[in-house]
């Protein structure tokens, strides 16, 4: 299916590696040009190389820390610089460290809104005026299930996330008659480095009995793949996402545990 994206482009956070990296490597496959963000240099320099030699795309790396908001700036006026537009901005990071809320000093809880919830912030109101310029504008901000169905240790990213969520609905109400949708998507356990650090250890991501521990809860008894998260984006992204803002969607393999 051709979802339109050809002439499009996308500026897409956390890009080096797993659900970043796989939403980019579909919107390149769809025809938009992109722009890669992630903190470490080499490895982001890998990952557009290795996309625009399979889909032929033009892609950009943007090495840039999110939590800070010079880095911001930058991110935006050199896709614009490079790429000439951005339509599509897709919020994606890492997330904050784990741990009970009552060991978090304010320096922790700083950093934890900087990265999560700033980086939105700041970013969609550098992006908005580009997206107005063209009468065409996606933002989708990537989260996690934790958001909407919280779990323990895992507060600062709750927390945050959750600011997000009522962030972009703001956000899509005061955007609509713009043409601009904002959407935030919540992926349940997915197959990336994070999933093997948080529920194993990296040394043991391969481990059997990890993979069925952490997925005895999930009613597909599976974890899911970055690609399949990138579908839910590049849909919102094109066109067919045009009449879709303000919404929240849990990409979990059944696990939310809600009738909503």
């Amino acid at each position: 299916m051709d979802l339109s994206l050809k002439g499009r482009t996308a500026v897409i956070g956390g890009a080096s590696q797993g659900i970043g990296f796989a939403i980019a490597r579909l919107l390149a496959a769809e025809g938009a040009s992109v722009a890669i963000v992630a903190r470490r240099a080499e490895p982001l320099s890998r990952a557009a190389q290795a996309i625009s030699v399979e889909t032929g795309a033009r892609v950009l790396p943007i090495p840039a820390d999110i939590r800070r908001a010079e880095d911001c700036s930058r991110i935006v006026e050199t896709a614009l610089a490079e790429l000439g537009r951005v339509d599509v901005l897709v919020n994606n990071d890492g997330a904050p460290p784990l741990g009970a809320l009552q060991d978090f000093d304010d320096a922790a809880w700083d950093k934890a809104v900087q990265q999560n919830l700033m980086s939105v912030v700041r970013l969609s109101r550098l992006a908005v005026p580009a997206m107005r310029a063209h009468k065409y504008g996606r933002i989708v901000n990537i989260a996690a299930l934790s958001a909407i169905q919280p779990i323990p240790s895992f507060g600062l990213s709750i927390a945050t996330w959750a600011g997000v969520i009522g962030f972009a609905k703001t956000l899509s109400l005061e955007l609509a008659a713009d043409e601009i949708t904002v959407n935030t998507i919540c992926p349940g356990r997915i197959a990336t480095g994070r999933l093997a650090k948080v529920f194993g250890g990296e040394e043991r991501k391969d481990d059997a009995e990890m993979l069925e521990r952490i997925t005895r809860e999930i009613p597909m008894r599976r974890v899911g793949r970055p690609e399949e998260v990138a579908g839910l984006v590049a849909l919102l992204a094109s066109p067919f996402g045009g009449y879709i803002t303000g919404a929240t969607f849990h990409v979990d393999g059944g696990r939310r545990a809600s009738l909503l």
